[in-house]
C-alpha cells in the first residue's frame, strides 16, 4: 500500500517536473526588457532688459512613451516598438497589449544584449562562451528529464528496480542541470554587471536619456519549480527502486 502511494506521488511529481521544464525550455520569456530614449529638451528664451529668468530642469515627456520591448529565451530574441502609457502595468502590457509585428533573431549562442562591433572582442567572446554553457546545460537537463520519464513508463509494467533507479537518477541529473541554468542566468544578469555596461554604452552612443528596465519572465520562474519537482521525484523513484529490490530479496 505504501509503495503504491509512493509510486503515485513520484509519478505525479515527475509529470509536473517534465511539464514545467518543457514549458521553461520551449518559451522565450526568460528575460523581459524595455528600452526608452528620453533626450532632454533644449529651450531658448528671449529675454528683455529687466526680465527675471527662473530656470528649472524638466523632462518634458508625452503622456505616452515610445518604448522598445525585448523578450528572449533559448531559441529566440524578439523585439518590437510600441507606445505605453505611464499608467499601464508592464506585465499587463506584455500579456494583453503586445504588438503583433515583431523582429525575432535566433539566440542560441548570442547573449542579450547583442554587442555592437565596437565592443571589446574579448568580452564578447567570453559572453558567447558563457551563453554556450548555459544553453548546453539546459539542453542536457531537458534530455535527461524526457529520458527519465520514458524509462519510468517502461519500468511500471515490469516493476524493475533497475529501471526505477535509472529513471530516478536521470530526474536528479535533470534537476541538477536546470539548477545550474537558473543560477547562471541570475549571475549573468545581476552579478556580472553586463546590463549596466550595455546601458552605459547606449547612453554614450544613442542618447543621454537612455534607460533600460528588465525583469525575469515566466519561463525563468517555471525553471525553479521544475527543479524542485525533478529532485523530489528523483529521490522518490530511487527509494522505490530500493524498496522493490529489498522485497525481491
Amino acid at each position: 500500500m505504501k509503495l503504491r502511494v509512493a509510486l503515485f506521488f513520484a509519478g505525479l511529481f515527475g509529470a509536473l517536473a517534465t511539464l514545467f521544464i518543457l514549458l521553461s525550455f520551449g518559451t522565450d520569456y526568460w528575460l523581459l526588457a524595455s528600452e526608452t530614449c528620453k533626450p532632454h529638451g533644449v529651450f531658448i528664451l528671449e529675454v528683455e532688459k529687466g526680465d527675471t529668468v527662473v530656470t528649472q530642469d524638466h523632462d518634458f515627456l508625452s503622456q505616452d512613451e515610445n518604448i522598445t520591448f525585448h523578450h528572449e529565451g533559448l531559441f529566440w530574441r524578439c523585439s518590437f516598438d510600441d507606445r505605453m502609457s505611464k499608467d499601464d502595468d508592464l506585465w499587463k502590457f506584455w500579456f494583453e497589449n503586445q504588438a503583433h509585428a515583431k523582429v525575432c533573431k535566433p539566440s542560441y549562442l548570442l547573449p542579450f544584449p547583442f554587442p555592437d562591433q565596437n565592443y571589446n572582442s574579448t568580452s564578447y567572446q567570453t559572453a558567447i562562451i558563457y551563453r554556450g554553457f548555459w544553453s548546453v546545460s539546459m539542453l542536457l537537463g531537458v534530455v535527461a528529464v524526457v529520458a527519465g520519464g520514458f524509462i519510468i513508463i517502461c519500468a511500471a509494467p515490469f516493476t524493475s528496480h533497475r529501471l526505477y533507479k535509472a529513471g530516478g537518477s536521470l530526474y536528479l541529473i535533470s534537476g541538477f542541470f536546470l539548477l545550474i541554468v537558473t543560477v547562471m542566468y541570475v549571475i549573468w544578469l545581476d552579478v556580472l554587471d553586463v546590463m549596466s555596461l550595455y546601458e552605459n554604452y547606449q547612453t554614450v552612443t544613442k542618447c543621454q536619456g537612455f534607460k533600460l528596465s528588465m525583469t525575469y519572465g515566466l519561463s525563468f520562474m517555471l525553471a525553479p519549480v521544475g527543479v524542485f519537482f525533478c529532485l523530489l521525484s528523483g529521490l522518490l523513484f530511487l527509494a522505490i527502486g530500493r524498496a522493490i529490490k529489498q522485497n525481491d530479496l
